[in-house]
């Protein structure tokens, strides 16, 4: 398979933590959030639904640039409403045509209109490195058998 193939689930995240805030949570709370995870993103979600995505973006040009205070801005003054997502199915190509189209790094991964996952461009190079990694092994071991 190619690395480019790969499903989102199970192939690049599985069995992942998902984080989530309420679009009331403040931007301090979420780079809180942020910072302990060491994650770039954070998905919003009320009842249960996705309604938008907070990234490190977000905080330069939404609150530093504008210069609103984290302490007192709430995530829905800032957050990306309605996000670009990806079902599981979608391939590592799919995101990555997705992210590249609209200048991501990360998007939300939704099954049944339940968030499953979010995948960062740092999780597709990763799934691609190792992916490439097996295939030279695999190769190689072939050439050595003849």
């Amino acid at each position: 398979m190619l690395p480019i193939e790969r499903t989102i689930i199970p192939d690049v995240i599985k069995d992942q933590q998902i984080i989530s805030l309420p679009k009331g949570a403040t931007v301090r709370e979420a780079l809180q959030v942020m910072a302990e995870r060491r994650i770039g993103a954070i998905p919003i979600v009320e009842r249960g639904r996705l309604v938008g995505i907070f990234t490190e973006r977000d905080v330069v040009f939404k609150v530093v640039a504008a210069g609103r205070g984290p302490a007192i801005t709430t995530l829905i003054e800032v957050m990306t409403r309605e996000p670009e997502t990806l079902s599981p199915t979608d391939t590592v190509r799919d995101a990555l045509d997705k992210m590249n189209a609209g200048h991501f790094r990360h998007l939300p991964v939704i099954a049944e209109n339940r968030l499953v996952g979010i995948i960062s461009v740092r999780d597709l190079y990763q799934s691609v490195v190792d992916q490439m990694s097996t295939d030279i092994i695999l190769l190689a071991e072939g050439l050595l058998q003849g």
